[in-house]
């Protein structure tokens, strides 16, 4: 890396040695060995010490009317404020800089049924849910053409098998052939091959015939609300088939806002998958496996940063993803591919200096992740604060601010 690279920040007002390991993906913090012991976790942690009762009134169902009308916990001093979003220009600094990701969340949500083996008989109705478009050096043909999904149906295809989605390439949709599982032979995902229109890509195909693919907690099928709402103003990359739920609160008079008060802006792009809503399957937290998710990080974001530390900005993440993004690449030195990093209590920050997040599920790896930045006992307080006060929590619901906190446990 030549003299113009950007190094990882310095957190907490002490040097941190860059260390681009080059070694594939990041692994789960618990396995990573911290440079100093202040900032190892203290004890052990289970999924049990993130867990909390959450009324199911308080899961928001619809975004607020306004953006930036949501509220806003600014948790950064040791009592809680209670603000409004709009109100965060004026809590950010002149220098700082505000990293957003990019993704654009696809319609990746599909319906459909299996080709019947029968004339005039039907083969079973199925629904899809496409993880990721693979590219044309993924493909098994190299066209470009393939994805891997999720497929909820009573009897899985047979390898070879049709299927026709949103009425077929006949009725105006288009069909897809089953290859197999994936990443191997006992994978979790469904690997397919698309037909449609001449012309056409996957993305294509989706926009036309999908659904916005809504969390599991919003009980209402998507409408076009959904398809404005469930997705930031700076979407720019396809990709998602979650939103970065944090950014969903800009709009342009916060963004007009920031810039007048000299706060800067770049983006990543980390494609969020599924697995985000993966309940966690086993109380040890180091049993834990996170799924890949891919992520890029542009040379200007990198000389942007660089420029922030330069001027003593500070880092400000928007949201869990993009803090994932540039911590993965403070760890590995990485600055595309796929990440698993996992991130609990007892991991080394190296670049973000403060979080704008939602508000997350219990027991959930994004509630390990703010624990580990701001201190798990504060983030419990939070919480606890943010129930009483009646926040409205996960993907369309209200957001926090957050500082990083030295030895946070």
């Amino acid at each position: 890396m030549g003299d113009n690279t950007p190094r990882p920040g310095s957190p907490c007002g002490r040097p941190t040695p860059y260390s681009p390991f080059g070694t594939g993906l990041v692994q789960p913090s618990s396995n990573m060995t911290p440079l100093s012991d202040t900032n190892r976790a203290t004890r052990s942690f289970t999924a049990a010490d993130f867990d909390f009762e959450l009324p199911t009134e308080l899961i928001a169902q619809h975004p607020c009317p306004e953006r930036s009308a949501s509220r806003l916990l600014d948790g950064r001093a040791p009592t809680p404020h209670d603000r409004v979003f709009r109100e965060l220009p004026a809590l950010l600094q002149a220098g700082d800089l505000l990293v957003f990701n990019d993704t654009l969340v696809i319609k990746a949500r599909l319906f459909g049924e299996k080709a019947s083996r029968q004339p005039g008989g039907g083969g079973g109705k199925f629904e899809l849910l496409i993880e990721r478009v693979l590219l044309p050096q993924e493909s098994s043909d190299g066209s470009g053409n393939e994805v891997v999904a999720h497929l909820r149906v009573s009897k899985k295809p047979p390898p070879g098998g049709l299927l026709h989605i949103a009425g077929g390439l006949a009725g105006g949709g288009f069909d897809a052939t089953y290859l197999g599982r994936w990443p191997d032979a006992h994978g979790p995902l469904f690997h397919l091959r698309l037909h449609g229109p001449s012309g056409q890509t996957p993305y294509d195909l989706m926009q036309r015939c999908g659904h916005v693919p809504l969390p599991p907690y919003i009980r209402h099928g998507d409408t076009e609300d959904d398809e404005r709402r469930y997705q930031t103003v700076f979407a720019r990359v396809p990709g998602s088939v979650a939103a970065p739920t944090a950014a969903l609160h800009f709009d342009a008079g916060v963004l007009d806002g920031l810039a007048a008060r000299g706060v800067h802006s770049a983006s990543v792009t980390l494609h969020v998958g599924a697995g985000t809503f993966t309940p966690m399957k086993s109380e040890r937290i180091s049993e834990h496996q996170m799924h890949a998710e891919r992520f890029a990080i542009p040379a200007q974001t990198l000389q942007a940063i660089a420029d922030c530390r330069a001027r003593g900005g500070r880092v400000v993440a928007v949201g869990t993803t993009t803090v994932r993004t540039l911590e993965s690449w403070a760890h590995s030195g990485q600055v595309q591919g796929e990440t698993d990093i996992f991130i609990t209590p007892g991991f080394e920050f190296r670049v973000v200096d403060l979080l704008i997040t939602n508000f997350h599920l219990p027991k959930s790896t994004l509630m390990m992740l703010v624990s580990a930045f701001a201190g798990h006992e504060h983030v419990l307080a939070l919480y606890r604060h943010a129930l009483a006060q009646r926040y409205r929590f996960f993907s369309y619901g209200d957001a926090m601010l957050l500082q990083r906190h030295c030895a946070a446990r």
